[in-house]
């Protein structure tokens, strides 16, 4: 039975929240679509149909105080971490009124002081080093938060990917990765630009947990989102969650997709996340057809002002160009302490930089263990060093310092080896918790303390 803590179950409210926010996601983009035919649109439009669940059902995981980044078809995390309609119209329309104040047309606005949201980079998984940055920032700070961003199939491919999600992995960051598999990289399939079916398992390769969930239910998708958000607040991230989904039209405005055989979209229409939630809510009770008309209604009303407020907005005044471009004091930078900060100063965070490696770095070679009951399934084979005649007669019948600090025999058990502590964290490969866990275990008595002829056999 495992002790980790179960999902808490979404409230009534809650469930028809996950419903406003992806029909609003929708519906918003539904709008910039028109208006970018009418030439009101100063950027690009990059649609999210039927992704709307990823957006939503994992940002919806998050708690005020957590931080995440978003990517281009992230609209629906945005409007759940508090921006309004307005601010995406006004934005995409470069009004003066916008979040940026008319200086960008397309997705590149945040809000580091209220919502906690990091502005999108368009160079594809930078954001992973920076989101980790502020992972491992806020637990430096005490704050106890958890940080997250999106990221692509094709995206999955760059080098700031890996580098990033290997920081992230090294530091144990309290981190959430969300890969979004929506099939295609602009128009490369997945099975043309990887070699492996799950991207969920190049998480392994760092040594970290994964999971993969249908991205186009908004239940499922919250439920993991908010296990591992969960996890990783507790000290065992970070975490890759892969999000199984298909985006539904092209890159972007001006691309047909006409490279997508027509099967395909079809097989995926037959799964939208809202046709398949509004399902769910009818089949559980959850609603009726007032309260669907009811949140429809609101939806169209707050739109409507929305809209009208963005197209009768003023562009930005001329001079104004060169304002805002460089911050020259016109707000203050600093950190937002949550515990003492002699706790991470010396002598309290001191440590000798002075580590033991158990094997001493070399080549191990598997072999079987041979137990007075035979080789078992399920445990675990011994690992011989592979060492050179002189280091054998150097070491041979002798022991050496293990990473606990005491002398333990050179058997080079790669897996013995201590991980290295949470920094500035206490989590559950701390390296003082590992400590604690082997102590315990050389307390315990043998295990075969009887005579040989009164032992149970298996």
């Amino acid at each position: 039975m495992s002790n980790q803590k179960m999902t808490p179950a979404l409230t009534h409210d809650q469930k028809l929240d996950l419903y406003y926010f992806m029909q609003l996601n929708r519906q918003l983009e539904d709008r910039l679509v028109r208006l970018f035919r009418q030439n009101k649109i100063v950027g690009g439009v990059y649609s999210s149909l039927g992704q709307e669940a990823v957006s939503v059902g994992t940002s919806y995981a998050l708690e005020p105080r957590d931080w995440l980044a978003p990517m281009i078809r992230n609209i629906g995390a945005l409007l759940v971490k508090g921006f309004k309609p307005r601010d995406i119209f006004t934005q995409h329309m470069a009004k003066f009124t916008s979040p940026t104040h008319g200086k960008d047309g397309t997705s590149h606005f945040g809000d580091l002081k209220v919502r906690h949201v990091v502005s999108p980079i368009s160079m594809l998984g930078d954001l992973i080093p920076v989101m980790t940055g502020v992972a491992m920032a806020g637990r430096y700070l005490g704050q106890n938060i958890v940080a997250m961003t999106w990221i692509g199939d094709g995206g999955t491919s760059t080098g700031a990917f890996h580098e990033g999600l290997n920081l992230a992995a090294q530091q144990r960051a309290p981190f959430v990765l969300i890969v979004e598999n929506n099939q295609w990289a602009y128009s490369t399939p997945v099975a043309r630009q990887v070699p492996i079916k799950n991207l969920a398992d190049r998480a392994a390769a760092y040594g970290i947990a994964s999971k993969i969930v249908d991205g186009n239910n908004v239940v499922a998708v919250y439920e993991t989102t908010k296990t591992a958000v969960d996890e990783c607040r507790a000290g065992r991230g970070p975490i890759l969650i892969e999000v199984k989904t298909m985006r539904m039209k092209g890159h972007a405005q001006h691309d047909p997709a006409e490279y997508v055989p027509k099967a395909m979209f079809d097989y995926w229409k037959a799964q939208d996340p809202i046709a398949r939630y509004e399902s769910y809510l009818t089949e559980h009770n959850l609603w009726d057809p007032k309260k669907k008309s009811e949140i429809d209604a609101r939806i169209e009303h707050e739109l409507d002002a929305d809209q009208k407020f963005a197209e009768e907005s003023p562009l930005p005044p001329a001079e104004t160009a060169e304002q805002g471009v460089y911050c020259e004091g016109c707000h203050t930078i600093e950190a937002e302490w949550r515990r003492p900060k002699q706790d991470v100063m010396p002598p309290a965070s001191s440590e000798v930089a002075v580590w033991k490696v158990a094997d001493f770095g070399a080549f191990v070679k598997t072999q079987a263990v041979a137990t007075q009951h035979g080789n078992r399934p399920g445990h675990a084979p011994r690992h011989e060093p592979v060492l050179s005649a002189e280091k054998k007669e150097s070491i041979s019948g002798d022991e050496v310092a293990g990473p606990t600090g005491k002398n333990q025999p050179a058997t080079g058990d790669v897996a013995a080896q201590v991980p290295l502590r949470v920094p500035f964290g206490r989590g559950p490969k701390d390296r003082s918790v590992e400590l604690e866990r082997r102590d315990k275990v050389a307390e315990r008595p043998p295990r075969h303390n009887k005579p040989p002829h009164k032992r149970r056999r298996r």
